[in-house]
């Protein structure tokens, strides 16, 4: 079946074979979230935190129409700078991979492609969830639906911040998909420890974690876990300063009139413009953790 379009790198694949800990990496953050050359940068970082806490990274992109399971630092510097990478999620995999395109796999597109691979836990900065004035425009996120059906746990920041999250947890819970807190006592809002919304279940012990995680696949329920980790307190922009940022560039949005995929990365720009750059640095800092947070629950499965 799918196994002819996947390209296991062969480090993963060995680490696969012997029992050691794969955790899955996302490349739009790569190729649409960050400029050249911080996303590099951060790509790297990312990966040597995963190999420094005894498990194996593997960055996931789809290139020439081959879904590679585990990216070279060449095919890393290609995914930065080109200019033809599609955003891939579910519905974009045929297109993608029949047109033998060059894809970076969103949450959802990450999820779909470890599962393949048979990797169970995935490091990312944020989910995408239910949009603000969802009600109206039905604008909710591929990544709540493969959280619903994909058997793959996200360790993340919690929802992007120009997320409803209020609604994105409601969504959640509709779709039985447990959600863990680790760190704090709220579900953090990405740049933010803070959203306002309490954390349902609050776990701080990555091994504990991982018992969770392995009582849910000896139960034989399907779909996803997410796993949300506050930002570290002194790289956090607080939430109140972050709305307020938000919302501004969210109405700036409207006026230019953006829309579908295009919108996350233009608010994304202009927060970062907004903030004078914070914004960029507390992303980078935030993956980071989440892939530290992320490498002990893997080494505990």
């Amino acid at each position: 079946m799918y196994e002819e379009f996947l390209e296991i790198k062969p480090e993963v694949q060995k680490a696969l074979d012997e029992g050691i800990p794969v955790i899955a990496l996302e490349s739009t953050i790569i190729s649409h979230g960050m400029p050249y050359p911080k996303n590099v940068q951060t790509a790297l970082a990312v990966e040597k935190v995963i190999r420094d806490g005894g498990a194996m990274p593997a960055t996931i992109g789809i290139i020439e129409g081959k879904i590679k399971i585990g990216l070279t630092e060449d095919e890393v510097e290609f995914m930065a700078k080109a200019t033809d990478v599609m955003k891939v999620s579910r519905r974009d995999f045929p297109l993608v991979i029949a047109e033998k395109g060059n894809g970076a796999t969103t949450v959802a597109g990450t999820m779909i492609a470890a599962h393949m691979a048979g990797i169970k836990l995935f490091v990312t900065g944020g989910i995408g969830g239910v949009h603000r004035g969802a009600g109206e425009s039905f604008d909710i996120s591929a990544d709540l639906e493969e959280l619903k059906m994909t058997d793959v746990t996200v360790i993340c920041a919690g929802a992007k911040s120009i997320l409803d999250i209020g609604c994105t947890l409601e969504y959640l819970e509709t779709a039985g998909v447990p959600v863990i807190t680790c760190g704090g006592d709220e579900f953090p809002a990405f740049y933010s420890r803070k959203s306002g919304f309490p954390a349902d279940c609050r776990i701080d012990d990555p091994a504990k974690i991982a018992k969770l995680l392995k009582a849910k696949e000896s139960l034989g329920l399907r779909g996803g876990v997410l796993v949300a980790c506050p930002i570290n307190p002194e790289d956090e922009i607080p939430y109140e300063k972050m709305d307020g940022v938000i919302q501004a560039a969210l109405k700036e949005c409207e006026e230019a009139g953006v829309k579908g995929k295009k919108i996350t990365p233009f608010i994304l720009s202009k927060v970062k413009d907004l903030t004078e750059g914070k914004s960029l640095e507390a992303n980078i800092k935030l993956v980071l953790h989440n892939a530290e947070i992320g490498t002990k629950i893997a080494i505990n499965m």
